[in-house]
């Protein structure tokens, strides 16, 4: 196999990527939604993500789409607008082959030339796995909530890590 491509998520992509999601949905605590969803709803989010001028991306090779990330809004209050989330999920039978990092690295990319400050991670806390993906990527542990969800019948973890994307002393200073 090929070193995987990153790139734009497209239309083409919407299946694979639905796929890619639910399988995370249905079988692991990656995400903490409980009901698969459709194509249609992935070309919504498509939209709006990108709408919004944030990235969805994709890691592919000529097996098709290996993983997909992306980012957004932290938060919905303005004072928050330097700070973004993000999301890597990777399909099943391709982890732990250094995609989720790949996809990561780009996204970093991706969050720097937006001139965005932060970007946090939040982890279900027994996903040791991408914890310690984000730890060599520079994101520190700034915290840990228990048992504010539930999957599967338990409770869940949640472990925040952050990364600061640049070191501007104040908010709305260019570099």
């Amino acid at each position: 196999m090929s070193d995987p491509q990153i790139r734009d998520a497209e239309t083409a992509d919407l299946e694979a990527i639905t796929a890619i999601h639910n399988d995370a949905v249905l079988n692991t605590t990656a995400i903490w939604n409980e009901e698969a969803v459709t194509v249609e709803d992935r070309a919504a989010w498509l939209a709006e993500r990108t709408g919004r001028g944030y990235p969805v991306i994709v890691a592919v090779d000529e097996t098709g789409v290996l993983g997909y990330a992306t980012f957004g809004d932290w938060r919905p209050h303005s004072g928050y607008r330097h700070t973004v989330e993000h999301s890597v999920y990777v399909r099943d039978g391709q982890r732990g082959r250094g995609i989720g990092k790949a996809l990561m690295i780009e996204l970093i990319h991706r969050a720097r030339s937006l001139g965005k400050h932060v970007m946090v991670a939040a982890i279900e806390s027994s996903n040791t796995g991408s914890i310690i993906m984000h730890k060599r990527l520079d994101f520190m542990q700034v915290g840990r909530m228990p048992q504010v969800g539930t999957k599967f019948d338990r409770w869940l973890d949640l472990t925040f890590l952050q990364l600061v994307l640049d070191q501007r002393p104040f908010p709305d200073e260019t570099k």
